[in-house]
């Protein structure tokens, strides 16, 4: 396509650019902040290196409490009693929250947390509010992410003794790409700058390389192509990822992802232990959240015992003469959640199935996060792929250790023993296209396609002498464009007045080494070697606060006026 007459670009318009251009004069951290933990990890020279906060941690809780006048998180503040977080003044998760709408089921689900969290249901950001001196204090999930990241930021820089600025995040592959702006807005407020975000899978699947590149070394051997299931389970999110890795290069031949993890377990016992929990819980008062935190806390403890027990006992007092005294059995556990466990199996074939991979055809099966010491877990992954699971790196620590390799590589240090000699071939997590006529989801750039990417489809309009275009780009899989993430839209006006689909309609969609995606369109009639108007180029998301609603007033009060149908191949 020709060079755009012009652009127009999003509010984050000083990521990307700078990721892809700038010199990096000191090693970037990694960081993995999880739903429930997060760890901090640095290439030190000859090896990654585990950060450790003041208490000599490696893993610290992923919370921010608001009970004093400076907020503290899990990094530097420390939780005297588990049942400090029945107070209404900390708040987690935020992982899961961060970038949704209140609509959105996970923030629904997020109403059973020891917190406030209401919604207005219209599509907007969920209300969430901390108790602070018995008043609440409304805050974002952005905000308490900058908490927390200001907080890791300040130990990393005691330990290393230097700045820090650059950083590479790992996060779910299910996040959209609105989601990422917002992570990466956390990361501005607490004065980081990122290099790069990762999917957790891919993060291991860097670790994965570098463990074979040494092995090979070790060996004196040469190596053949080794394929890989990783399989990513925590708190938030589930995560899997085939691999093909050879000579220190990982091309991710698929990924697929899901909102569902750990705290669904959590949330589905505590509803079976205590079958009326929203009639009980509905009025979201001070005392209601307290005993919601009282029954939190004692179930998550026993689905942690059960991973090494059989069966436990559960005796909790959740005050107002509300008592629960019950013998859980692992059986039992894994009966009320086995939904989540059929759909992780889903996950796993699906993703083969994308990678055009079999079971036999895998060398490798990893499995990591914190639900991967849950049996069930470890025996469905074993079932799916027919083979036992590698045991060469840490669950808890995999991907935090290949973000802090990517910190290295991004930032341009090199290692005379080929240990950072990785690169890894990263793809799209989801399919990237525009709302075509009637609704229909069209993608441009399918799910998996190995990035950066280019690739344009040629649309035309449904009415005869339409002269605009109104060019809607979404983000996901289902074929309704409404139940997919809005990107951001733009109109095309001056098209010359033609029979209907005489106009083309050229949408182009470019994903740079960055990630950053850009839609480029352009109108060609019949006979023209060049647009008749100038070339659009938008960067991708420009909508804020997770709604469109000026996108979908335009689709209101033009209705299909301004529709576009895809043009088929001859």
């Amino acid at each position: 396509m020709a060079e755009p007459a012009y652009t127009v670009a999003s509010d984050s318009e000083t990521t990307g650019e700078e990721k892809s251009s700038s010199a990096f004069p000191e090693i970037a951290i990694g960081i993995d902040i999880g739903t429930s933990q997060c760890s901090v990890a640095v290439w030190n020279g000859s090896q990654v290196e585990l950060l450790k906060n003041t208490r000599n941690q490696k893993l610290m809780r992923s919370y921010v409490t608001f009970k004093d006048d400076i907020p503290s998180g899990g990094v530097s503040y420390q939780l005297s009693h588990e049942h400090e977080m029945l107070s209404g003044a900390v708040i987690f998760n935020m992982k899961r929250l961060i970038g949704r709408v209140d609509t959105d089921p996970v923030v629904h689900s997020s109403k059973s947390l020891p917190f406030l969290v209401q919604t207005l249901d219209i599509g907007v950001r969920p209300f969430i509010a901390a108790l602070v001196n018995n008043v609440w204090r409304s805050t974002t999930p952005e905000e308490v992410l900058a908490i927390f990241l200001v907080e890791l930021r300040v130990m990393a820089e005691s330990q290393l003794k230097r700045p820090i600025r650059n950083v590479v995040l790992s996060i779910p592959v299910s996040f959209s790409r609105f989601q990422l702006t917002r992570i990466e807005r956390a990361c501005a407020m607490a004065g980081l700058h990122v290099l790069r975000l990762m999917p957790e899978p891919t993060a291991v699947a860097l670790l994965y390389a570098q463990q074979q590149q040494q092995m090979i070394h070790d060996n004196m051997g040469s190596g053949s192509e080794k394929i890989a299931l990783i399989f990513n389970m925590g708190a938030g999110y589930c995560d899997a990822a085939v691999t093909a890795t050879a000579g220190g290069v990982s091309q991710i031949k698929a990924l697929a992802g899901i909102a569902t993890g750990g705290e669904d377990f959590l949330q589905n016992m505590m509803r079976h232990l205590l079958p009326n929990f929203d009639n009980l819980f509905s009025s979201r008062g001070i005392n209601e959240i307290k005993s919601m935190g009282l029954l939190r806390v004692a179930t998550q403890d026993a689905i942690h015992k059960l991973s090494f027990e059989e069966s436990v006992q559960l005796d909790v007092d959740l005050g107002n003469g509300l008592r629960i005294c019950k013998q859980v059995s692992r059986e039992e556990f894994e009966g009320v959640n086995q939904k989540i466990f059929e759909t992780c199996e889903s996950l796993i074939i699906q993703c083969l199935h994308d990678a055009k991979v079999e079971a036999d055809d895998l060398t490798d099966v990893i499995v990591v996060g914190g639900c991967s010491h849950i049996p069930k877990i470890k025996n469905l992954v074993k079932s799916v792929c027919k083979r036992e699971l590698y045991k060469g790196m840490n669950p808890l620590e995999a991907a935090v250790c290949g973000t802090a390799l990517e910190g290295a590589v991004a930032s341009g240090i090199s290692d005379p023993f080929g240990n950072l000699d990785l690169l890894t071939i990263q793809a799209t997590p989801l399919g990237i296209g525009i709302r075509a006529t009637g609704n229909s989801f069209v993608p441009i750039i399918p799910r998996n396609t190995t990035m950066p990417a280019r690739k344009e489809l040629v649309f035309t309009t449904v009415n005869d002498n339409q002269t605009e275009v109104l060019i809607i780009v979404h983000e996901g899989e289902t074929e309704k464009a409404d139940e997919n993430h809005l990107l951001g839209y733009f109109k095309i006006s001056g098209i010359p007045p033609a029979p209907k689909g005489v106009p083309e309609i050229n949408v182009c969609m470019d994903i740079n080494a960055s990630n950053v995606l850009r839609v480029l369109a352009g109108v060609i009639m019949p006979g023209s070697q060049q647009p008749v108007v100038p070339v659009m180029e938008v960067r991708m998301p420009t909508v804020d606060d997770g709604h469109g609603w000026c996108a979908e007033a335009l689709h209101r009060a033009y209705g299909s006026t301004l529709d576009l149908m895809t043009v088929q191949k001859k």
